[in-house]
């Protein structure tokens, strides 16, 4: 028994001294940092930490700067962790590849850059492109042509509707007009804003030759079309193709194996928007309107007419949008209310219970198009209807309850109005910025989203009303909240992983994600927004979660938060279009690529 003891002990021993455990570690924001940027990394540690921190040149490891460790107040999610430091090397601004490390020790960051930022949002269009429905240039290959056949339309069930195009929603296959509309108004809101940051080296199809057209804007098309198959008529909208009996295990999508009772790989239901609670089984969605889907598609409708008239030219296509956006409008406006997404052998969904928001978007954006005065005066009725709503004030809620998880709106109707509505409108973004703010105070991070299901999409949300906020007031209060948030997106976390994948190239990011393209083909996609880390007691309750191999993150779990790089859990690892193409407009914005303009002010009527 002595033996054994020895024996042991002396292998503890000896395995220490070949292969010491690592006690601390270094998390940075892996893409970098601008001159201005506030820069704070974080270290974590076992033990108590003692002096200071070095940036070291990456190359000649020559130091450059010294700093002292701040500690920080015990974090409140738990874990192997319990000390917390701040290494704040904000003063140094000299460009260059560098890394952090603890003096004294061998605990070092990643490298990283000071500098400018790449233009990531031209990786998250390849993402957006490799999620299309019909012609995928990514795979080369048309699918779902037989979309589809309509349920709960005014004409009869089954009823063939070509609702080919626009692009799968996740990891799954299903398209949602809740989801595409947002994108859509997104990426033509990012071009409206940044026109200089984007490329075009792709056409309209997706292959690699440019067209003349910025890419953002072939993408935004693609959504365009699909909206205007989802309404052929000027009092119809559909709203989903498919449902969860899609989820049939990773297929590619020109066989999708999926039978909807015309046999696999064949028709797809197009549910109708009819404003009222929907559902094939027992599991029924909520509805009192259409005005959500109706609003935001407008919206980008009447985007799309300034854009395609007054920037590419082609008056036939603006026209047609104009309409569709007016006729959108008038049915939002007779269905105030929303529509949410339809499932079937599950009770996931898309539970959106917001539409004042969209109808505020629309009439502002049509306003911008046509200059009738009754837009002006309904989009700010229609703000003062969702004033500072959001998820932002809440410490929970149901999955994409508060869609789309940041008001555009109120930046869009900001220029338009008097002094007295614009400060109302600064007021509510506010409002939501400073609830995040407070709930940030509780982590080590400064990170205050609570951690549903798709945190990510709050985490980009929440620096994007920021950015759009400084825009509208010049006030820059909350800038380093925001630069905050934006580091925990890109590796400043407990798992030290972007989350966006193949971003950056070299660095950790989500590799083994919840998608078919990877799974099946094995071939990466950079640019992917996953939905990101979930509060753990969410974890525990969702249906059908299974790691497929050991966690290498498991020594960075937290009690409370908990994030997976593996296929099999699609709650943190699935990267979503929605929230994808959210964050092309938070890259763009962060890039500083927005020129200031003066704001008209317009006499309310």
């Amino acid at each position: 028994m002595t033996r054994l003891y020895l024996c042991s002990l002396l292998a503890l021993v000896f395995s220490a001294s070949i292969v010491p455990a690592q006690s601390a570690f270094i998390r940075i924001n892996q893409t970098g940092y601008r001159f201005s940027d506030t820069k704070i990394a974080i270290a974590f540690s076992k033990v108590p930490l003692q002096g200071d921190f070095v940036v070291q040149h990456s190359g000649t490891q020559q130091i450059l700067f010294r700093g002292p460790l701040r500690q920080l107040p015990a974090p409140s999610w738990g874990g192997a962790f319990p000390y917390y430091y701040e290494l704040n090397f904000s003063r140094f601004k000299q460009p260059g590849r560098v890394l952090l490390r603890l003096e004294g020790t061998d605990t070092r960051s990643r490298e990283f850059t000071i500098g400018p930022l790449p233009p990531y949002q031209n990786e998250l269009l390849l993402f957006m492109r490799q999620q299309r429905c019909g012609y995928n240039p990514f795979l080369d290959m048309v699918c779902h042509s037989r979309d589809g056949r309509s349920v709960y339309g005014p004409m009869p069930d089954g009823t063939f509707v070509d609702a080919s195009g626009g692009w799968h929603d996740a990891g799954d296959q299903l398209k949602y007009l809740i989801t595409a509309s947002n994108a859509t108004a997104r990426m033509l809101l990012a071009f409206e804003l940044a026109r200089s940051s984007f490329a075009d080296e792709v056409d309209a199809l997706g292959h690699a030759r440019s067209n003349g057209i910025p890419d953002v804007l072939d993408e935004a098309k693609w959504g365009l079309d699909w909206i205007h198959k989802l309404h052929p008529a000027p009092d119809q909208l559909f709203h989903q193709v498919a449902d969860d009996r899609d989820h049939r295990g990773f297929k590619l999508p020109d066989q999708d194996i999926a039978d909807y009772g015309w046999g696999p790989n064949s028709y797809r239901p197009v549910y109708f928007a009819n404003g009222q609670p929907q559902g094939l089984r027992e599991w029924k969605s909520k509805a009192t309107g259409v005005a959500n889907l109706a609003g935001r598609s407008a919206a980008a409708m009447a985007m799309a007419y300034r854009i395609w008239k007054t920037d590419l030219k082609n008056s036939v296509f603006a026209e047609k949008c104009l309409k569709a956006a007016v006729e959108l409008y008038r049915m939002g406006k007779r269905q105030e209310g929303y529509q949410q997404g339809n499932s079937y052998g599950a009770p996931y969904r898309y539970n959106e219970d917001t539409w004042a928001d969209d109808m505020e978007w629309a009439a502002a954006e049509l306003f911008k198009a046509t200059r009738r005065p009754a837009y002006l005066k309904d989009a700010q009725r229609y703000a003062r209807i969702i004033g500072a709503t959001s998820w932002m004030q809440h410490d929970t809620a149901e999955h994409y309850q508060f869609y789309p998880f940041m008001n555009a709106a109120h930046f869009v109707l900001y220029p338009l109005v008097n002094p007295k509505m614009k400060a109302e409108l600064a007021a509510y973004y506010r409002d939501g910025i400073e609830h995040v703010i407070r709930r940030g105070h509780r982590n080590s991070y400064g990170v205050g989203v609570p951690f549903l299901w798709c945190s990510n999409n709050l985490v980009v949300a929440f620096i994007t009303q920021v950015l759009l906020y400084e825009q509208m007031t010049n006030d820059f209060r909350y800038h380093s909240a925001m630069l905050a948030h934006r580091d925990w997106l890109f590796g400043r976390n407990p798992w030290g992983t972007s989350m966006f994948s193949g971003i950056p190239s070299g660095g950790e990011f989500p590799e083994d994600v919840h998608l078919p393209t990877v799974q099946i083909l094995k071939k990466l996609v950079p640019g992917g927004l996953v939905d990101g880390p979930i509060a753990a007691n969410i974890y525990a309750s969702l249906r059908g979660l299974h790691l497929s191999q050991p966690d290498e993150f498991a020594e960075f779990q937290t009690t409370e938060v908990v994030y997976h790089d593996d296929v099999g859990d699609y709650s943190t690892n699935e990267p979503t279009m929605d929230g994808t193409a959210d964050a092309i407009l938070m890259m763009v914005l962060f890039q500083g690529n927005v020129p200031k303009t003066p704001h008209p002010t317009i006499p309310e009527r």
